[in-house]
């Protein structure tokens, strides 16, 4: 007897728990992602800021300040002034920066993540 649908087969698709648990792994991963945004907004805007420091300044104290301007005009907190790695290759005033930045994900999980950048031509070394 095929009843009344005329297939034998057993229907095909997910069954409800793995469609919960493909559901939860999306919420999950929504919310990692939701979570990363403030990292990579903040990392965009220590590159801009790091970009222009160079162009407005020229001594390491001037760069310095002129980071912490910036600093308190974007809301970076992840790194400062002092932190900059300044020195000069030819006639370039060469700008490098490592920090981790932590997301929270439950109680005692959290997602670290290493940025890096520099203005010369080669990418530089995490810490």
């Amino acid at each position: 007897m095929n009843g009344r649908f005329g297939s034998s087969r057993g229907q095909r698709g997910l069954g409800i728990v793995a469609l919960i648990f493909v559901g939860v792994l999306v919420v999950a991963l929504l919310i990692v992602g939701a979570k990363l945004v403030p990292a990579i907004t903040e990392y965009l805007a220590i590159e801009k800021a790091v970009k222009q420091i160079r162009l407005d300044a020229s001594t390491v104290p001037e760069l310095r300040k002129a980071f912490d301007r910036y600093a308190t005009i974007d809301d970076i907190k992840s790194i400062a002034g002092k932190d900059l790695d300044i020195t000069k290759e030819s006639d370039k005033v060469v700008i490098s920066y490592a920090y981790s930045y932590q997301i929270p994900i439950a109680d005692n999980v959290r997602l670290v993540i290493d940025f890096a950048g520099t203005t010369s031509g080669r990418p530089k070394a995490g810490p």
